[in-house]
């Protein structure tokens, strides 16, 4: 059998299936239906409750919403405090905030230390893991490679199934210390085997932070500076959490909730997060921001900026879907903290870089963008800059391939989907399982000789 016969009868098959697919809109219309788990108004359906984190975006006063400043904290501690803190000491944060998020308090300077040396313990890969799993099985998409590892990882767990809080604990603890191991080196081989490149692995140290690590281990001359190292470093801290209704915790809460093994649940999560809607979104904004560094030809020319902004609403440039990636969000409306932090603070490594001008535009993208959003799609309630504004650009200054974009976000958000996990096998107690309305009609089974 032939591959053009192949492909002739799944295009064959797709034509005869796409009327099985449609659902007639008396159905999607109806008050009851929450489609995507949302209410008419856009808030989330409330399925459950959680102690380790909370976006907050607005009010709600006699039933409307009601705009307030953007809030994100972690265990009930301003997100904005413990960046700040970092950046007033000049210290490295992250390592504080997995252990916040899974512990679910501060620990103290001995506290710190001791989980600091049994993450360093736990970087390495078992024996034979990276010939076995990463070179021998090179892929092109580093999220499918991290999903498909931590699934390995099972493998080499001796109690892989045991759902006590001391197990989860130590099963989150090696997935935190590893998902930075794993992207590096599944980067490599992807690298070597894909594009060409010299291979070349380098193992974590255990001294330096995760930030450090990382630069370390995907640089052919593992050479960083500490202003990069520490804006890695807000990077993760500010992509750890945001609350149980995202997309990836969702999924690895209701895998939770089945009862089902640690490794499992986490790469439903990484799954979830690879998609271009959730964890892939600031590669939109980059492709968004080649356009207009492309077609504006005065970047000091605000008239021009706004000109092109409105081309892009308008669906006559870009990709021609009539958004500007990277300004609004489901829940922030004033204004998301991540966005403001990474605007703040990513200056001084942009003066290093020489991209000062570039991260000026996207000053300009948000500052222009919001008020001709708004006025264009007759908006009411207020939008601001996403974490994504501007979160592509960093990485782009640290020298990180768009690739390793969504597998970062993934090894900041391990500590989160960990903690959520957690909570939800010891508060839980429900397997999830919302219901779907059926919108089929009755029809009698049809004897084979008789169907046309």
């Amino acid at each position: 059998m032939t591959a053009e016969y192949v492909n002739d009868y799944m295009l064959r098959l797709s034509e005869e299936m796409k009327g099985q697919y449609v659902i007639s809109p008396r159905y999607l219309n109806d008050v009851n239906l929450k489609r995507g788990l949302r209410n008419a108004d856009g808030t989330g359906v409330l399925v459950g409750v959680t102690g380790i984190g909370s976006v907050q975006g607005y009010i709600v006063e006699d039933g409307v919403r009601v705009p307030q400043k953007g809030r994100l904290y972690y265990r009930g501690i301003s997100m904005e405090d413990i960046v700040e803190a970092h950046r007033k000491n000049d210290t490295f944060g992250f390592e504080e905030v997995a252990y916040l998020l899974i512990v679910g308090k501060l620990p103290t300077s001995e506290q710190l230390k001791e989980f600091n040396e049994i993450l360093a313990a736990a970087r390495d890969l078992p024996n034979g893991f990276y010939e076995d799993m990463i070179l021998k099985i090179p892929s092109r998409n580093i999220m499918n490679k991290l999903g498909r590892c931590v699934l390995a990882l099972y493998s080499y767990d001796k109690d892989p199934d045991n759902t006590s809080l001391e197990n989860m604990i130590r099963q989150s603890i090696v997935l935190m210390a590893r998902f930075p191991t794993i992207v590096a080196q599944a980067y490599a081989t992807k690298r070597h085997h894909f594009d060409g490149k010299s291979l070349y692995i380098h193992n974590p140290k255990p001294e330096l932070s995760v930030s450090e690590n990382f630069l370390r281990m995907v640089r052919e001359d593992k050479a960083y500076t500490r202003n990069e190292a520490l804006l890695l470093d807000l990077m993760l801290m500010i992509q750890a959490e945001h609350g149980g209704g995202n997309n990836s915790t969702f999924v690895c809460r209701a895998l939770s909730s089945t009862g089902t093994d640690t490794y499992s649940a986490i790469s439903g999560a990484i799954g979830s997060l690879k998609g271009p809607l959730h964890g892939g979104a600031n590669s939109k904004v980059m492709e968004m921001f080649n356009y207009i560094s492309e077609n504006v030809k005065d970047w000091k020319d605000d008239e021009e900026i706004k000109n092109y902004l409105r081309k892009l609403v308008r669906k006559e440039a870009g990709d021609r879907s009539g958004k500007i990636y990277g300004l609004g969000h489901a829940v922030y409306t004033i204004s998301d903290p991540r966005a403001g932090l990474l605007r703040k603070y990513a200056v001084d490594v942009a003066r290093e870089k020489g991209c000062e001008d570039q991260l000026e535009l996207l000053k300009k993208v948000e500052e222009y963008g919001i008020p001709i959003l708004m006025e264009e799609k007759n908006m009411d309630m207020p939008i601001c800059a996403n974490v994504d504004l501007y979160s592509g650009l960093i990485y782009r200054m640290l020298g990180i391939p768009e690739e390793l974009c969504t597998p970062l976000f993934a090894v900041a958000r391990i500590s989160g989907w960990c903690a959520h996990r957690i909570e939800e096998v010891m508060t839980g107690g429900r397997l999830m399982r919302p219901a779907y309305r059926a919108s089929m009609i009755r029809v009698p089974y049809v004897d084979i000789k008789d169907r046309k």
